[in-house]
This record gives C-alpha cells, structure tokens and sequence, in this order.
C-alpha cells in the first residue's frame, strides 16, 4: 500500500507519457465530486450486470481502507451508488470510487467531498439481485483493471498502473518530475523549437 500512495504525488499526464494510451480511461469518466486533490490506490474489482449495483453495495464493506473500488458496469440507464454507499465506503476507508456507469445524489456526494469519477447521473437506482464473483478482472473506460493494479485519478483523467509495473513506473515518474522541475522555460523552448524544426524539416516543410 506504501507505493500507491505515493503515487498521489504523480500526475496522471505523467503516467499518461509513460504508459501510452492504453492504460487511459477514455474522457467520459469524470470527476464528479467537485475540485479535488489526486487519489491513488490498489483496484479492489468490481462488475455490475445491467441494472443491478448489487455487488458494488456489497464491494463497500469488503474492499480493504485506501483502496479505489473500480466497476465495470452494464449500463447507463441506472445509478450504480447514492449518498448513503458513498457514506459508507468513505467511512470505511475507501480511497475513490470509479465507476464505468452513474450514480445519484450528486449533491451528498459533493458535500461528503468523497472522490467519485464516473460518466454522469441519474436519480433511479439498479436492482440488487445479481450475485458475480469480487477481484476478477475488469474493463472501465475502455481500459482492463486487475485487482491490485494502483489507479491514479485526478481532473486530468484516470490512469491504471499494472501492478506488475508499478515500482518501475514510479521510479520512471519520480526521474520525469524532478527532470521537468529543474528545466526552465527558456531551455524548454529552445529544445521544444528545435525538436519540432526537425520533425518538420523531416516532412519536407519549408514554411
């Protein structure tokens, strides 16, 4: 858990250039709580069959504390959590909610300052009936998450870290950041126009 967080010192455009577009959820997932700091955490995996939120309900009292619960959902016709979930699972240590779906109470949500990213709302809650096994690996925003992986989600967008990769990426980012950090926007421009003179040259541009 040590490494996840601090992975909340690392932006998510900076995972973003390493790990290439595959490991970024695509725009419609958002974050609706408001203005926020980043979040990072292991995924505790979570799917959702159309219409039902069962066990995301369920996934609230069992995801260990700091973990982001990631949802693969069936639908966008049903609210997959409400004020009340969101409650709870901060109460209980949750460190986000991402979900491939929508929830409800938007304004709980806002209030309780708890970080849900999702693609929007709607105010009539799934059925509770379908019972799927918790931890398998699932699809949200177009991205395949296994449980474990560290997800990094701030107002830029979601980015998931194979848990695999995760203490080579974080060492990756940290030498990015302190590299960008030392560079002033004088030598940045310079090497920028020059990087982007010889792309053009190489194309046969002479504008």
């Amino acid at each position: 858990m040590t490494d996840a967080i601090e992975f909340q010192a690392v932006p998510t455009t900076t995972l973003a250039d390493l790990l290439g577009r595959g490991q970024v959820m695509d725009v419609g997932i958002r974050p609706l709580w408001g203005p926020g700091e980043r979040v990072a955490g292991p995924a505790f995996t979570v799917r959702c069959p159309p219409g039902d939120n069962l066990m995301l309900h369920a996934a609230i009292h069992r995801a260990e504390p700091g973990s982001v619960v990631v949802v693969e959902s069936g639908d966008l016709d049903w609210a997959l959590a409400g004020g009340n979930v969101c409650a709870v699972a901060q109460r209980r240590g949750v460190a986000a909610f991402v979900l491939d779906g929508l929830i409800r109470d938007l304004a709980e949500v806002r209030e309780l300052r708890f970080p849900v990213f999702a693609r929007g709302v709607i105010p009539i809650p799934g059925a509770k009936s379908a019972a799927v096994p918790l931890g398998e690996p699932v699809t949200c925003g177009g991205v395949r998450i296994e449980a474990g992986d560290i997800v990094v989600a701030d107002e830029e967008g979601v980015v998931a870290v194979p848990a695999a990769r995760r203490a080579e990426v974080l060492t990756a980012a940290r030498a990015r950041l302190a590299k960008e950090a030392a560079e002033s926007l004088d030598a940045w421009e310079v090497a920028h126009r020059a990087r982007i003179d010889k792309i053009l040259a190489e194309q046969g541009y002479e504008g």
